[in-house]
């Protein structure tokens, strides 16, 4: 957390979670338990160039946010738990180290199977459904495997783009 006392990490972060605020609006809803956002993209940047402990802010404050800008059902804090335990997965998983496809494809697998399955199915059950934690693992998880490669690709090229620019030097 001390890191978050550095200014231009703070002005990064803040960046990153309004943009992540703002990825949230763009979600495509396939039925009542199945939607594709990407506001998960900033938190994971926040965790490759800052670590878990300034990405786990970034993912609570993002789904906070989010929240505030534009509710879209009740709050309730299992979700935003999701997003901090999501910046930190990102942030132990790529904050100093070499970022290569396979990483990346591995933290998706790992975040997807931490909170895509485990914790937000839990969450959405709880909230909705109260028919069977299973039954609501089992109809969210043909989507859940295939943003996997998904999300990877689209990571995976956000970063390479960024490596061709400054911006990674920005985070020192």
């Amino acid at each position: 957390m001390k890191k978050l006392t550095n200014t231009k990490t703070l002005t990064a972060a803040a960046m990153l979670s309004a943009l992540g605020i703002v990825l949230g609006f763009f979600k495509i809803p396939i039925n009542q338990l199945i939607e594709i956002r990407f506001g998960a993209l900033p938190v994971e940047m926040a965790g490759q160039l800052f670590g878990p402990a300034v990405a786990g802010v970034v993912g609570g404050i993002t789904d906070i946010g989010g929240y505030l800008v534009k509710p879209t059902g009740p709050f309730f804090p299992g979700f935003t738990f999701s997003s901090i335990v999501g910046g930190i997965i990102f942030g132990l998983m790529l904050y100093n180290k070499k970022i290569t496809f396979l990483r990346v494809l591995a933290t998706q697998v790992v975040y997807t199977i931490v909170v895509g399955i485990i914790l937000n199915s839990y969450w959405l059950d709880v909230l909705y459904f109260q028919n069977g934690y299973f039954a609501t693992i089992m109809a969210r998880l043909p989507k859940e495997l295939i943003m996997i490669p998904i999300m990877s690709v689209i990571y995976y090229s956000i970063v390479k783009a960024f490596g061709r620019t400054r911006i990674g030097e920005f985070a020192r």
